[in-house]
């Protein structure tokens, strides 16, 4: 499977436009290139743009061609293009390699090659291509994909209110005004849950991906606890964000996923979802355990765990640890309001 690309950065001049903004040039956007734009945002891969020229002038530009609301964290200075990609990944808070950048002149890109080889290059004869090449073929477009850059417009509005706020994280997240909405996967989840398994990697316990007629068979199962969950603020929604699917043995729940997109990393949803899995497994009077592999990019679903009181029962099996929740009863974080269904 190719990998899937999540956001492709965009060069300015002799790129996107022919013609050179800084030397006065006559610019002449790309032929069909507003059909691009529109056709990945469908898609749910997100825009921006690494490019050295004066900012003000460049967003006046785009904003004159009715572009400026597709790029998100634009980088537009004189620093180094992989200092701007960096800078972009960081923002989106997705991984680099999910990364491609699309340059006409070849020093650039073998920069962007040099300091930053998981990033996909492409020279700007490629653009035309670029909707038939399989990196940016999402094999769903799902609601959220269409949505996805409303959402990012969303969180960076949260961000600014996170910045400008005084007080504590917890203080701020009791603003948010947040709910969570957990229930079971259903027939219209599918493609949603599928996308996740296949995007979400930093946020994912065991790093494994299902295909669909995988997930489609847990859904019947009688042996497997399989649910979604969606998360809504006071500045909209998030959309589906969140998955888990358990086991259920004669005397245990055992988590075989937990994964969340990397948009909730810091609001506490992954504490709120394990919650919920330790009061199911209370109520049926069984233990609760867990397996987490380490993957290299998933140490944050790992502190999660022990955080919230789970600890090492047994060796590794095939690179997975087996936990086990010793914890007490646990209550909902006072900041979410909790819908079941």
């Amino acid at each position: 499977m190719s990998r899937k690309i999540k956001c492709l950065v965009w060069d300015l001049d002799n790129t996107m436009w022919e013609g050179i903004l800084l030397e006065n040039d006559r610019i002449a956007l790309r032929p069909r290139i507003k059909e691009v734009f529109e056709e990945l945002d469908r898609r749910g891969i997100l825009l921006s743009i690494a490019s050295r020229n004066d900012h003000d002038d460049t967003m006046l530009v785009l904003k004159s061609f009715g572009f400026d609301e597709f790029f998100l964290y634009p980088q537009i200075h004189w620093g180094a293009k992989s200092e701007s990609i960096k800078s972009i990944a960081e923002s989106l808070n997705i991984g680099i390699d999910s990364i491609a950048f699309i340059d006409d002149n070849p020093s650039e890109r073998e920069e962007i090659r040099f300091s930053c080889p998981e990033v996909m290059v492409l020279d700007e004869f490629q653009y035309e291509k670029l909707l038939d090449l399989p990196e940016f073929q999402p094999r769903f477009i799902t609601d959220d994909s269409r949505h996805r850059r409303e959402m990012y417009l969303a969180e960076s509005v949260r961000k600014q209110s996170e910045i400008e706020f005084q007080g504590s994280n917890e203080e701020f997240l009791k603003t948010l005004d947040m709910r969570l909405t957990i229930s079971p996967v259903g027939d219209g989840d599918l493609e949603r849950v599928e996308e996740l398994t296949l995007r979400t990697n930093q946020l994912n316990s065991t790093g494994i991906t299902y295909d669909y007629d995988e997930l489609k068979a847990f859904m019947s199962s009688e042996n497997h606890v399989f649910f979604i969950a969606g998360l809504d603020d006071k500045f909209g929604s998030y959309g589906k964000i969140g998955l888990a699917l358990a086991e259920e043995t004669s005397d245990a729940l055992d988590i075989k996923l937990l994964l969340m997109s990397c948009r909730v990393a810091t609001r506490g949803i992954g504490t709120a979802m394990l919650i919920h899995l330790i009061r199911m497994a209370s109520e049926k009077g069984k233990r609760l355990t867990a397996d987490f592999k380490e993957t290299g990019r998933n140490r944050m679903m790992g502190i999660t765990y022990k955080l919230i009181g789970f600890y090492e029962d047994g060796d590794e099996i095939d690179d997975v640890q087996k936990l086990i929740y010793k914890g007490p009863p646990r209550e909902y974080p006072e900041y979410i309001a909790i819908s079941l269904s």
